[in-house]
C-alpha cells in the first residue's frame, strides 16, 4: 500500500526532525537554541535538507505565533533546512513554511491538503490504526513512541522496533520518536524508520550544537562513524 499524500509533493522527507519546545530550554530563548542546534549539522555527513524544524507551542496563537513562526522561518531558511509548523495551515501558508505537522485534535489530513495542496502534511500515529486512517494524504508521518519518554507516557507503553517494523507496510515514510537518542538510532533505521524526531534530547541540551551533532551524524556518517559514536556514549 503506498501513501498517494507521499508521492503527490517534492518533498524530502526529512531524516532529522527536531520538534521545538520553549519550555524545555532553561529559559533561554527558543530561536536562540533552534540557531545553535543548526550549526550541530555542519561536519556530521547530514545534508542540511535532510533536517527539519517542527514548530510546536500549542499554548500560542495569533501573533505571538506568527512572529514565532517567522523568527523560526528566518533560522531555519538561512541554515537551508526545512521548517514545518504544527497544526496551524493558515500560519504555515503565512511564513512560507515547507509543511504543517497535524495531531490528533488537528484537521484532517484531507482538509489540510485541499486548503494548501503545496504544503507537505506530516501526521501523528500512535498505532497502525491512525496511520491507516491518515496515510492517504500524508507525506510523512511521526510513529512512537518507540521507547520510553515522560512526554509519550499518556499515548500508553513504547511501541517498539516491531511495531515499526510493521509499520511500514503501509507504504508511508515513518519518523521514529519517542525516547530517540544517538545509540538507538541504528535500531530504528534498521526497523524501516527514514528517520527520527526528537524534542527534549535538543531542546534541553546544555550544548545543542552538539546533541545535533550526535544525533545528525548517527543518522548521515558512514558505518566507521557510527561505531565511533557508540564507542563515545
Amino acid at each position: 500500500m503506498t501513501s498517494s499524500g507521499s508521492e503527490s509533493l517534492d518533498f524530502a522527507v526529512p531524516r532529522l526532525t527536531l520538534v521545538t519546545d520553549r519550555r524545555a530550554t532553561a529559559g533561554r530563548p527558543l530561536a536562540t537554541v533552534v540557531e545553535e542546534a543548526l550549526r550541530g549539522i555542519a561536519g556530521s555527513g547530514l545534508p542540511p535538507h535532510e533536517v527539519a524544524v517542527q514548530l510546536r507551542e500549542k499554548d500560542l496563537s495569533g501573533q505571538p505565533l506568527v512572529e514565532l513562526a517567522r523568527a523560526l522561518r528566518d533560522k531555519t531558511a538561512a541554515a537551508g533546512v526545512k521548517f514545518l509548523v504544527n497544526d496551524r495551515v493558515d500560519v504555515a501558508l503565512a511564513v512560507g513554511a515547507d509543511g504543517v505537522h497535524l495531531g490528533g485534535e488537528s484537521l484532517t489530513p484531507a482538509d489540510a491538503r485541499a486548503i494548501a495542496p503545496a504544503l507537505a502534511v506530516g501526521i501523528s500515529a500512535h498505532g497502525i490504526d491512525e496511520l491507516l486512517a491518515g496515510a492517504p494524504y500524508a507525506t510523512f508521518a511521526f510513529f512512537g513512541p518507540i521507547f520510553d519518554t515522560p512526554a509519550k507516557r499518556r499515548y500508553g507503553p513504547p511501541l517498539g522496533t516491531a511495531a515499526l517494523t510493521a509499520a511500514t507496510a503501509i507504504g508511508v515514510p515513518l519518523i521514529a520518536i519517542g525516547g530517540i537518542e544517538p545509540a538507538t538510532v541504528d535500531g530504528v533505521l534498521a526497523a524501516g524508520a527514514r528517520g527520527v524526531a526528537c524534542i527534549r534530547a535538543v531542546m534541553a541540551a546544555p550544548d545543542p550544537a552538539a546533541a545535533v551533532h550526535a544525533l545528525a551524524r548517527a543518522l548521515g556518517g558512514g558505518p566507521s562513524a557510527r561505531e565511533t559514536l557508540r564507542k563515545s556514549v
